[in-house]
């Protein structure tokens, strides 16, 4: 076996790294050390695979800014050792889990391709060997010297998108994922059709990982009848520094005094105010109707295109970066990682 090319794969807990135990009948960790047995196709591929498991495994459920930085952090430590990442994770929150790492892997020159299943690997009918199977391909896909994608992706149903513009939209079906306001990066039939045009160039300089996330935010959806009490119990919240608005349609929300009056009053407080659709597709535009126009006017900010995951990621990192407010507000209507449309 050529082992010119290495992947690690990484192993953080999720359905997909679970298989029935023939004793018992019930689920048990899969043991991916044993990968060539269980998956002999593997052995067709020309290059060679190392496995890391994290301690503790986690459901996505459970994940944490600290457990993104110590996933950063296998990253980073092992970064000249491999051409490419394979992260196997639950796939409730991967979309969250993906667009944090795009945001802590600053100058990413190398593959870091996330997966995960809906179904156990261990069942018949499972997703994950063939989720699996393409993400070890496309993290091992390179032109020459130069990985075909080099940043952070999920792979998940045959399609391959970029990390921080997914959002998981079906607890059911074996394409989970969207990506409404990006196209894929590749869809996978016999052939795997990279879109070259769309896929982020690697990086130049040193790997730099970003390790300190603030996550005193909070998200307050907003619903025909929201009360007074319930706006102010959110925005009263002890520490909180920024909050997401997920409005109706283009960006819109109610123009009760009342309502637009506790926003401001919190933006005088510092906190910084994100204006988010609530919709799957599409993107937030200021001033386009009335019921924008007085958001825009208090300084709520216009998060354009942003998936929610993406918008709470980004917050965290800016946060934690210590970036003044204003600096904040700047970046948060730039794109950093090709995480929204300007």
């Amino acid at each position: 076996m050529n082992t010119h090319t290495s992947i690690l794969i990484i192993y953080t807990g999720g359905t997909i790294g679970m298989i029935r135990d023939l004793k018992s009948g019930s689920l048990k960790p899969f043991d991916f050390g044993d990968l060539y047995t269980h998956f002999p196709v593997l052995r067709n591929f020309d290059f060679h695979l190392d496995f890391h498991s994290l301690d503790p495994l986690l459901d996505s459920s459970n994940m944490t800014p600290p457990f993104y930085v110590k996933l950063a952090e296998v990253i980073h430590e092992r970064y000249d050792r491999y051409d490419g990442f394979v992260v196997l994770h639950g796939s409730d929150t991967m979309a969250y889990t993906a667009s944090a790492l795009s945001f802590m892997l600053e100058n990413l020159s190398k593959p870091v391709i996330l997966t995960g299943s809906q179904l156990p690997i261990g069942v018949v009918r499972s997703d994950g060997r063939e989720n699996f199977i393409n993400a070890i391909e496309i993290a091992a896909a390179c032109d020459g010297d130069c990985p075909v994608v080099p940043e952070v992706a999920i792979c998940f149903d045959n399609m391959l998108y970029r990390g921080n513009r997914t959002t998981k939209f079906n607890a059911e079906n074996f394409s989970a994922f969207l990506s409404v306001n990006f196209p894929p990066l590749a869809e996978i039939g016999v052939h795997i059709k990279y879109r070259r045009d769309l896929i982020l160039p690697p990086a130049t300089e040193p790997l730099k990982v970003h390790r300190e996330l603030d996550n005193h935010i909070a998200i307050l959806k907003l619903f025909p009848g929201i009360t007074p009490e319930a706006v102010r119990a959110i925005l009263n919240t002890n520490g909180i520094r920024a909050l997401i608005l997920e409005t109706f349609g283009a960006g819109n929300a109610p123009t009760f005094p009342w309502f637009l009056q506790m926003l401001r009053e919190a933006i005088n407080k510092g906190i910084i105010l994100v204006n988010v659709t609530q919709c799957k597709g599409g993107t937030v535009e200021m001033g386009r109707y009335e019921t924008s126009a007085g958001l825009q006017a208090i300084g709520v900010i216009g998060g354009a295109d942003i998936t929610t995951e993406s918008a709470v990621a980004k917050l965290m990192y800016l946060l934690g970066d210590g970036y003044p407010n204003q600096e904040v507000t700047r970046l948060l209507q730039t794109s950093l990682r090709g995480e929204m449309t300007v």
